[in-house]
């Protein structure tokens, strides 16, 4: 286990689904940021992504599910990571991937990714894990409990983490 991998008992569910979306955020953020800001905008897997796009996915992707999605709040550009608009809808031949404008730097990323993660902590200290997200937003006609945002919201990070370490790997971290 690492020294900074979130202990048992902290409480209920809730909390250790914060504290390992926070453990998993930090991984990220510090991944990217220990890049060189060449390196954070430099592909080195045959997929094309950089770590900075990456960043960028997971702050859009947890704003999707946790404000987007469960309280169903508006949010401004819910797919800005993306090239496209809804990238699971597009016809084939289009080329959807992740993207980063050049002006758009990994720290301001990570302190929106922060800012984030405080909400979604937040969050999780006020809903009851059974309690169903809005219906619209991101959710039509089929909205999730909050348990099952979690639980997604947390494989994704944790696969993504996997693929930053891969990539932090390959560019000699």
């Amino acid at each position: 286990m690492r020294d900074d991998e979130p202990r048992h008992g902290l409480g209920g569910e809730a909390a250790h689904h914060a504290a390992y979306l926070d453990f998993y955020r930090r991984q990220l953020i510090d991944g990217v940021l220990e890049l060189s800001p060449d390196e954070r905008r430099r592909t080195r897997l045959p997929s094309g992504w950089t770590p900075i796009e990456l960043l960028s996915h997971v702050l859009h992707m947890e704003q999707r599910w946790f404000v987007w999605g469960f309280l169903g709040e508006p949010v401004e550009e819910p797919w800005g990571d993306w090239t496209v608009d809804e990238p699971w809808d597009v016809p084939a031949g289009t080329d959807a991937r992740w993207q980063v404008p050049d002006e758009v730097t990994a720290e301001q990323l990570a302190d929106r990714l922060r800012e984030l993660g405080r909400r979604t902590t937040e969050l999780l200290g006020v809903h009851g894990l059974d309690e169903i997200a809005a219906d619209g937003g991101r959710f039509k006609g089929d909205p999730a409990d909050l348990r099952w945002i979690c639980f997604h919201v947390l494989q994704e990070y944790a696969r993504h983490a996997g693929h930053l370490d891969i990539s932090v790997e390959l560019a000699g971290g």
